[in-house]
């Protein structure tokens, strides 16, 4: 364990913002490599944006770790390291402050861990990030999509 850092790189997609979107994740630790993603048939760019950093908090067996998150999402980077977070709990989502379902729950794996949130500038020259953003759309493009359920549910779809 000692000499390894755990990196993640995280992006999300979607096809019309709302429509069909993915998530793509990338964990790194030492050698070991793993690639994340799913798609899903209607949801946003910042839902899928956090879900890929979600998905990768549930992928690790070990907690009590520091890790490092590098993300194009600034609305993802700014939630949390500018503690806008903290307040949207704080008063209960108040205001109309979107995706609680998945604040709440990116919260409370995120004690498990130390966490640093690094941006990067998406289609660029981070081949991780671009590997990340390729498997997000792909998932979006894919078949056999999944259903964000409450994204659904709080838009009305009434299409099972």
């Amino acid at each position: 364990m000692q000499g390894h850092q755990l990196i993640i790189y995280t992006d999300g997609s979607s096809r019309g913002n709302p429509g069909p979107g993915g998530y793509g994740a990338i964990l790194m630790w030492g050698e070991s490599r793993k690639e994340l993603s799913a798609g899903y048939r209607l949801t946003t760019n910042n839902r899928m944006e956090l879900l890929a950093v979600i998905k990768a908090l549930e992928a690790l067996t070990k907690k009590n770790i520091a890790l490092t998150i590098y993300t194009d999402s600034q609305y993802v980077v700014n939630s949390v390291e500018k503690k806008w977070l903290d307040g949207w709990i704080k008063n209960d989502f108040k205001g109309g402050k979107k995706n609680k379902d998945l604040w709440l729950r990116f919260y409370k794996l995120s004690k498990d861990f130390t966490i640093q949130f690094k941006w990067v500038k998406g289609h660029a020259d981070n081949a991780f990030n671009n590997r990340c953003d390729v498997l997000a759309t792909q998932a979006a493009d894919g078949k056999d999509l999944l259903i964000d359920e409450v994204y659904e549910r709080e838009t009305g779809s009434i299409i099972k």
